[in-house]
């Protein structure tokens, strides 16, 4: 048993905050977990730098690029792959948790901070592209993003809110999670 299995008896969830092609590919991913990481969060600068730093993705990337994609199309193509992949190595922790823990978090485009309802279809596109019920959507806690969190919540949707600078934000994150869980139940 590691430190880390310890913590989690503990009730504290270890997170890596970082993912790239190489890390599910060399089996490295799945020594975290099983050295006691309990989840795996991502967002667009994690991605820009696995993508542009490592020749990981060079391959995937000629075959997009020969496809026609767009650079937008190319960009979700390899970070949605990434994701599942990782969910599946979380999979076993999501279960043996009961959903309390395995999980994976992808950000809505960093574009939609101000648009509410293009946050909610970006993150239900999103989870339902995935597939995979341990994936969690971020969703910034922008004044748009409230009313999001609220909806997608109560949708049941996993949201794992970012971006609180302040106790004005915990606030508004707390009252919308409820509300949310509201909804939901």
């Amino acid at each position: 048993m590691t430190k880390l299995h310890e913590l989690a008896k503990l009730g504290q969830s270890i997170w890596y905050d970082n993912i790239r092609r190489s890390l599910l590919d060399s089996g490295d991913l799945q020594a975290l977990v099983t050295a006691g990481v309990r989840g795996v969060t991502s967002n667009p600068s994690i991605f820009e730098k696995a993508i542009a730093g490592s020749a990981d993705y060079d391959e995937a990337l000629g075959e997009l690029v020969t496809q026609g994609k767009s650079v937008e199309e190319i960009y979700e193509a390899l970070v949605l792959d990434d994701i599942q992949q990782a969910a599946d190595v979380l999979r076993p922790v999501y279960d043996e948790s009961g959903g309390a823990d395995g999980y994976v978090s992808l950000e809505v485009s960093p574009t939609l901070a101000d648009d509410t309802e293009g946050t909610i279809a970006d993150a239900r596109r999103l989870f339902a592209t995935l597939g995979r019920p341990n994936v969690m959507i971020k969703v910034p806690a922008t004044a748009a993003g409230m009313p999001a969190v609220e909806e997608l919540i109560g949708g049941g949707i996993n949201v794992n809110i970012t971006l609180m600078f302040s106790l004005d934000h915990y606030d508004a994150v707390t009252k919308a999670y409820i509300r949310g869980l509201e909804k939901l139940v």
